[in-house]
């Protein structure tokens, strides 16, 4: 099943999802982070590995530090199914230009509709050799 509606609560967890990722601010940064994960949450992908909200926290900021002023956007729609949902991603530069790097991300959700894991997979950016 495919969840394409903006207004579906799986649409909400995901929009916070690139929230945190897009946030420059620590302070509201980590009000996203605990309105959109599970207090012990776990995200992992080639490059960082995260447990609990401090974690998500420093990792975001050193991705900042590397990219500054890039931004994290949805590329295609959100599937979901069960407590499992996914989606693309793109991280383009400061001039919203063609992104430097693409990739999908695969979430475990509690009852809730909170993320509870996040496995990032990346991918090739457009041109890359």
């Amino acid at each position: 099943m495919t969840e394409t509606d903006a207004a579906t609560p799986i649409n909400k967890v995901v929009d916070g999802y690139f929230a945190m990722w897009n946030e420059t601010d620590p302070g509201r940064r980590r009000e996203v982070i605990e309105a959109t994960w599970a207090p012990d949450a776990s995200y992992v992908d080639p490059l960082f590995a995260a447990d609990g909200p401090d974690a998500l926290d420093a990792m975001v900021a050193a991705v900042h530090e590397r990219f500054p002023g890039h931004r994290f956007r949805l590329a295609g729609a959100v599937d979901v199914h069960h407590d499992r949902a996914r989606w693309g991603w793109e991280l383009a530069g400061p001039d919203g230009g063609p992104p430097v790097a693409t990739g999908v991300d695969f979430a475990v959700l509690t009852a809730a509709r909170r993320l509870r894991e996040v496995t990032g997979f990346l991918e090739r950016p457009a041109g890359a050799a």
